[in-house]
């Protein structure tokens, strides 16, 4: 496997972002509605790093087998499964099998869910073995890929999707939010100072505890360590100037990172593909 199967599965001129020329990954970005990006990979080689994203990340395992840690937890997802992620959860992913995977994703904002739902949506698990499901799933994904241009049937299959997903989706219990109170201050600390060293002193003393005591909180209310969310914040908010045309050396500066190099090296690990990659591709249409 050497390329993703279908007719659109690179864009012309752009290169690959992976070592192994086994590894192939897209983002597409309709430009009419705000809040919803598309994707699309086959890795056989590649492990991503841990990584967030904004919104719900819901997609379809098409082939193969991946591995990933998601809530402190390994998951393995199967050909024909779903996988249903929460937004800003940190996770990684890599191939369970010689052979790697192919899926497609989806990752919509939870305020555009809600809109289109009227529900507040958490996801309980994060794979789920619904064979028919995630097969209609995988259809629907690639229909949306197709209809980037085409806002009304666009909307229409995004609808579709939720609806096909609804079945798993649960209530946003008080729970949940309460689940680590005491860390919102510290990402909200993280958010505002993206591109400053921080300390574990620094970050502790914000949430009122002993730095090695919020370490072990940390890492189990986050399922990650506090650079690690660091890095995932500071890829977001890239993401999100990439996709405003802001260029990947001024990205790098205004997100903490080294360089230039450093953002292409983080960027890649993460997502799949070079900013510059990235950015072409959401920007294209």
């Amino acid at each position: 496997m050497t390329r993703l199967t279908d007719p659109l599965a690179t864009m012309p001129g752009v290169p690959q972002a992976f070592d192994a020329p086994e590894d192939a990954a897209e983002f597409r970005r309709p430009a009419h509605r705000p809040g919803v990006e598309l994707y699309r990979a086959a890795i056989v080689r590649h492990a991503f790093e841990p990584h967030a994203h904004d919104g719900f990340g819901v997609g379809a395992i098409e082939a193969g087998v991946e591995r990933f840690r998601y809530r402190g937890s390994d998951h393995l997802a199967p050909p024909d499964s779903l996988v249903l992620m929460n937004p800003g959860e940190v996770h990684t992913g890599r191939a369970e099998t010689e052979a790697g995977w192919r899926y497609r994703m989806a990752y919509v904002d939870e305020a555009l869910v809600q809109a289109l739902t009227g529900e507040r949506w958490r996801f309980a698990d994060a794979v789920a073995a619904d064979a028919p499901r995630a097969r209609r799933v995988g259809r629907l994904l690639a229909a949306l890929w197709q209809a980037a241009d085409e806002p009304l049937a666009f909307d229409g299959l995004l609808a579709d999707l939720l609806a096909a997903l609804q079945p798993h989706a649960r209530a946003d219990h008080a729970a949940v939010r309460e689940a680590m109170p005491r860390f919102a201050p510290v990402l909200d600390y993280m958010q505002d100072r993206l591109a400053e060293r921080l300390t574990l002193e620094e970050l502790a003393a914000v949430a009122g505890l002993s730095p090695f005591h919020f370490l072990r909180r940390f890492r189990e209310a986050q399922g990650a360590t506090p650079q690690q969310v660091l890095m995932s914040l500071r890829l977001l908010a890239a993401q999100r100037q990439l996709a405003a045309g802001v260029a990947p050396a001024e990205v790098a500066a205004a997100t903490g990172l080294a360089d230039q190099a450093h953002l292409t090296r983080a960027f890649a690990a993460r997502y799949g593909v070079t900013p510059a990659r990235y950015q072409r591709q959401i920007r294209a249409r």
